[in-house]
């Protein structure tokens, strides 16, 4: 299994790399001949590289908050860049090395959960690395090394085994705010789970070590508890609104546009954005069906999350963390022949379009 995970991985890696080769040349012609090399150094790639060389008390060196993000990701970019390499280049190998993992991880999750059904666990890979945005999987982004933990973790938990899912969440929660969603769908799978083992519950307090230590150190440099809260205000509009008001902002924003220029125009991001609303809407309404409780809790922490900004962005990307999504298309895959012919000939292109849009700096989420 672990071989044909490998192998998945391999292929949509190396079709990233062309895309990444092609679409500067096809896309960003100008005055100049573009410079490929860039095509990787897009959006918060700029961010976490700056945290990365200059950490947390320097500024603005990128031009926005950079309280707004986790230390995990940044810190093993750091120690990377030792090797010499450079930021953007330790940034795509962390989430190489790390979307490895994860994929290996989901397959087995996957395969645990369906064990009737042979050969679901690279399936799963497979329907992951070709999500639509999974070009956020290989670029220098934080949800490849969210992944890598989160899908162990969830893995761990499902055996029992809550010792090392609390460890596992713990790493989550120094990478992205989203850790602490994976938190409290720990502690709802501990409670709903036969294999409930009180003597271990200690343990599911490991995973608030880290995110009150980054609070703390938030507090000794910022003054704030809540330093990342409000940089997220500062610098991304994600101020507390309520869902409904949410939702009118993004219904606008899909049909107006928002923030057109020369290179980029919103508007289709942000029907993305509803798309990937209704695919998350019916996922908590599967896994309710299926009374998968932590599951379920984890994708509804999500979406409440997104649904309470000032509108509603980036949820395509934290597509990727949903590991009952992808698992469920394997299933789904498996069953039927056609079904998979589908998903694979809307993927594929919608992967290399959204690829494509991200690698020549136009917003992709």
């Amino acid at each position: 299994m672990t071989r044909e995970v490998l192998g998945w991985w391999f292929l949509t890696r190396l079709a990233l790399v062309l895309v990444s080769l092609s679409a500067p040349l096809l896309f960003n012609r100008g005055a100049e001949y573009p410079d490929v090399r860039k095509a990787w150094l897009q959006w918060d790639v700029w961010h976490l590289n700056a945290l990365a060389q200059y950490g947390y008390d320097n500024g603005e060196p990128s031009q926005a908050p950079l309280a707004a993000f986790f230390p995990g990701f940044p810190l093993l970019v750091h120690i990377v860049n030792w090797t010499g390499i450079g930021y953007v280049a330790a940034g795509i190998a962390v989430s190489a090395v790390a979307s490895l993992v994860a994929g290996v991880y989901l397959a087995r999750l996957a395969q645990y959960e369906f064990p009737e059904l042979k050969n679901l666990g690279p399936n799963a890979a497979l329907v992951w690395y070709a999500a639509p945005v999974g070009v956020f999987l290989a670029a220098g982004y934080t949800e490849a090394l969210f992944c890598a933990f989160a899908f162990p973790a969830w893995l761990a938990a499902r055996q029992g085994r809550w010792a090392r899912a609390a460890i596992f969440v713990a790493l989550a929660a120094t990478v992205r705010v989203s850790g602490l969603f994976l938190i409290f769908a720990l502690l709802v799978e501990f409670l709903t789970s036969k294999k409930r083992d009180w003597p271990s519950a200690p343990w599911l307090l490991v995973p608030a070590v880290p995110v009150l230590g980054f609070m703390a150190y938030l507090k000794e440099i910022h003054g704030s508890w809540f330093a990342w809260q409000e940089a997220q205000e500062k610098g991304w509009a994600r101020e507390f609104t309520w869902p409904w008001t949410s939702l009118v902002h993004t219904f606008e924003a899909a049909s107006r546009g928002h923030f057109a220029g020369d290179r980029s125009d919103w508007t289709w991001m942000f029907r993305a954005e509803l798309v990937a609303l209704f695919v998350g809407l019916a996922l908590l309404v599967w896994l309710l069906w299926r009374r998968s409780w932590g599951e379920a809790a984890w994708v509804a922490a999500t979406v409440g999350a997104f649904c309470t900004s000032f509108w509603i962005y980036s949820l395509t990307r934290a597509t990727l963390l949903w590991w009952p999504l992808w698992i469920g298309l394997a299933v789904l895959v498996h069953r039927s022949r056609w079904a998979g012919r589908f998903y694979l000939t809307l993927a594929i292109p919608l992967a290399a379009l959204w690829a494509s849009a991200f690698l020549t700096g136009r917003w992709s989420g």
